[in-house]
């Protein structure tokens, strides 16, 4: 708290009251102090809307003169909520598939992510918003979906890009949508094309202006720089080929383990508990709704391609840009987690989803919806257990 670079300590404290354990952090009891601080962030380059509503939330705290505390439960408590509007957005928006989107918005990892003060919330709530989108616009009428559509998609994908750069590749989803369901104009593919420069420019200056950012965090202290980082891949072949080996197989492993497995930290403050059987049954429960969701619904094979390649794109950018700003020079520590990449799982559906031609929706929902409950109870259990 207060001004200047002083960590506050995160050993936590006992204190006895009336015969019962209370658990308390130091320092959240304590008045608000409005001290100019000044922090070393590798984040600086974010946009500012990823925290208009965690920023709201602290509003409130101060403007109620609460303790410290409220600051971050009002900041989470706003984030949640913002999340949860987009996530309803999101399934107004898509004309099927509402019960596979819901459940990916329900993952352990997004409501822990959600429901803190990242702006992770902000990306996967844009995120589900743009493949809502496209969904609509692949199953609309013939020859009906227009320019505005068109702005609204581009003006969504650079919202949620420039919170995390390699989701600029989204825009690569409109020439994913059969030909047939725009309207019929010679200029379609001019005004494609200028959306894809557009957000292309915009990327290539985003990306100048965040290394520039980088430079000025911690993370330039730890041996990490861009350009001294590309210079030794190109200089030593074999490195790259490791790499690519390195993403498409130790680190996808490390990703499935994910979806209840928090951050995998290594510190004790740092959520590290396995959870093996819940982490199974969870990804058993992920394959049958992505999978084999009982819904007709059919996509043409150029939008099922497309829609994979831009996973691919997303993944190996993801993989090659925390390879730039993450890992020292001459490393190949990625740092990478699953919530990087929650909004692709939204895809999934489109691609791999098998039609068995069994009408019984109605029953699985139910079932989709109590399993949901049980994921989000458990993962209150878990937390409740570690910390309490």
């Amino acid at each position: 708290k207060g001004a200047g670079y002083e960590t506050i300590s995160s050993v936590q404290f006992f204190i006895q009251n009336r015969g019962i354990t209370v658990f308390e952090t130091q320092g959240d009891v304590d008045k608000i102090n409005y001290s100019t601080y000044i922090c070393d962030s590798a984040f600086e380059h974010n946009p500012f809307y990823g925290y208009i509503p965690q920023a709201f939330g602290m509003i409130v705290a101060k403007l109620l003169d609460l303790n410290v505390i409220w600051l971050m439960w009002l900041g989470r408590i706003f984030n949640l909520v913002s999340y949860a509007i987009l996530v309803s957005i999101s399934i107004k928006i898509i004309p099927k598939l509402k019960m596979p989107l819901l459940v990916i918005a329900c993952i352990p990892i997004a409501i822990y992510q959600a429901a803190s003060l990242s702006i992770d919330s902000m990306i996967f709530g844009l995120g589900l918003c743009i493949i809502a989108y496209f969904v609509h616009m692949c199953q609309a009428e013939d020859f009906t979906v227009d320019y505005k559509e068109i702005i609204v998609f581009t003006a969504l994908t650079i919202l949620m890009g420039l919170c995390k750069l390699t989701f600029l590749a989204f825009i690569l989803l409109l020439f994913c949508i059969p030909k047939r369901k725009f309207k019929e104009d010679n200029h379609l593919i001019i005004v494609l094309s200028c959306c894809f420069a557009m957000v292309l420019l915009i990327g290539l200056s985003w990306s100048h202006f965040s290394q520039i950012a980088l430079l000025h965090s911690f993370r330039s202290s730890h041996y990490v720089n861009p350009s001294l980082q590309i210079s030794y891949y190109l200089s030593h072949p074999m490195s790259i080929v490791n790499l690519f080996n390195q993403i498409f197989n130790d680190e996808l492993f490390m990703l499935h383990n994910g979806f209840f497995n928090f951050y995998q930290g290594s510190t004790s403050m740092h959520y590290v508990d396995k959870y093996y059987f819940i982490s199974i049954i969870l990804e058993i429960f992920l394959m049958l709704i992505l999978f084999a969701y009982p819904e007709k619904i059919k996509f043409d094979l150029k939008t099922r391609i497309g829609s994979f390649g831009i996973i691919l794109i997303v993944y190996i950018g993801t993989c090659i840009v925390q390879l730039l700003s993450w890992s020292k020079i001459g490393g190949n520590n990625l740092g990478l987690s699953l919530r990087y990449f929650i909004p692709l799982l939204a895809l999934l559906p489109i691609i791999f989803k098998i039609d068995y031609g069994v009408d019984y929706k109605d029953k699985f929902d139910k079932w989709a919806m109590v399993f949901i409950i049980v994921f989000m109870a458990a993962l209150i259990m878990s937390f409740a257990t570690k910390y309490y």
